[in-house]
């Protein structure tokens, strides 16, 4: 791998969100396979940076679950697929005794051994530091000067009594070209009833309001500002109203309400004719559809209902989605392509950019061949989301497209 790497006349970079919360319930079964599809990504791809944003990080019970976290790590620097990338920055939340402050988020950036320019940012001195060695950092990621890591305020998600989404933001100089790295994380929907009552949903308004929220940090006045990509777990969902009265547009309705309560507990979709055969059951967490192959086969007609990043169409873009929906996977090792019935499918898992980015991305000499967006072992079981990834190449003197400044550059002293 290094001779090729080290004749390339552009940096390979190689970009990966996972939300890794099943490795960590599970990690006998899931975390060698999970590991041997990122290595086989990477040898492929070959690049020279890779950054891999992970949420989650530890699981849902990770506080008995954060002791697998400390071997992920190590098997990452230290597996023999990863031998020629000497340099690494990991930044881990793993403080989950602070509500406050945890997000579960892990972000990790590897350096291979052939790229010789490269400065991390100090948000604290607003000046470049070159990149050496390896440092791992998981106890005071709010005081750390190479990052900035924030959690939603409560009120953005009132239904939880705590929520552990956020983002954390880094930055980084490749010879000329600095861009920022961001790892996000946003909400779920909590309710699949309540997604189907209106269009778009509560849910979707939620994650529209976070998601502003973060890209108005990013290009506030504190910094200068530079091309950014935002990648990790968005929870975008099909618009759950418009998609289930596509799919069930000649079928009845019966609702089964709670003895209790009164309220609505289950929805059931029958075919008017046919047997009047169910089509389709949705309860809270439960979204039982007759034919699962629509989502992994009708791509093109799904992605009509994936609409809510049509909404920052001026401050994100996306290259085209090629992939199944990323969400939600059965955690059954031995099921690689099966959806559970919990949710309808969706691309919850996305890699986006600014519109200075995407022209970092999409250069004339950038050839079509060498950008690949995809996803990450799509045979075989990689927990309940498969990890996606955005591989391309920077051209030299591509920062002359994304420079905004003289001082950008600075290198802080080591």
């Amino acid at each position: 791998m290094a001779g090729e790497l080290t004749a390339a006349p552009s940096t390979g970079i190689l970009l990966v969100t996972a939300n890794v919360g099943s490795l960590f319930e599970d990690p006998e079964n899931l975390q060698r396979t999970w590991l041997r599809e990122l290595y086989q990504t990477v040898q492929s791809q070959k690049p020279h940076f890779l950054a891999v944003h992970c949420q989650e990080v530890g699981g849902k019970n990770y506080e008995a679950s954060m002791s697998h976290v400390d071997s992920f790590v190590k098997e990452l620097l230290s597996s023999n697929a990863m031998k020629e990338y000497s340099r690494a920055r990991i930044y881990l939340d793993e403080n989950y005794k602070s509500q406050e402050h945890f997000t579960a988020l892990g972000s990790f950036y590897f350096i291979h051994d052939s790229l010789k320019n490269i400065h991390q940012f100090d948000f604290n001195a607003k000046k470049f530091k070159k990149v050496v060695g390896k440092e791992t950092c998981s106890e005071t990621l709010e005081s750390t000067p190479t990052l900035e890591k924030e959690k939603f305020p409560q009120d953005y998600f009132p239904e939880c009594k705590w929520s552990r989404k956020g983002f954390i933001r880094t930055r980084w100089a490749l010879a000329d070209c600095a861009f920022d790295l961001v790892n996000i994380h946003l909400f779920h929907d909590a309710s699949n009833l309540v997604a189907w009552e209106r269009s778009p949903s509560v849910y979707s308004g939620t994650r529209q309001k976070a998601l502003g929220y973060v890209l108005d940090r990013i290009t506030d006045q504190r910094y200068e500002r530079v091309p950014y990509f935002v990648f990790g777990d968005f929870n975008f969902r099909l618009d759950t109203k418009i998609v289930i009265e596509s799919l069930c547009s000649t079928a009845t309705i019966q609702t089964v309400r709670d003895d209790n309560t009164d309220e609505v507990d289950r929805l059931i979709f029958r075919e008017r004719e046919n047997d009047r055969n169910v089509v389709l059951q949705l309860e809270k967490k439960l979204f039982y559809y007759v034919n699962q192959d629509v989502f992994r086969e009708s791509k093109d007609l799904l992605l009509e209902f994936d609409r809510e990043l049509s909404v920052f169409k001026d401050r994100l873009h996306e290259l085209k989605i090629s992939f199944p929906p990323s969400y939600p996977y059965s955690e059954d090792s031995s099921q690689g392509k099966q959806y559970m019935n919990t949710r309808c499918p969706a691309w919850c898992d996305r890699i986006l950019m600014s519109p200075s980015a995407r022209d970092l991305v999409l250069k004339p000499e950038n050839e079509e061949k060498s950008i690949v967006y995809d996803n990450i072992g799509p045979n075989v079981c990689m927990g309940d989301h498969k990890p996606v990834f955005l591989s391309f190449r920077i051209a030299p003197g591509a920062g002359k497209c994304c420079q905004r400044g003289e001082n950008i550059f600075r290198e802080a002293p080591l």
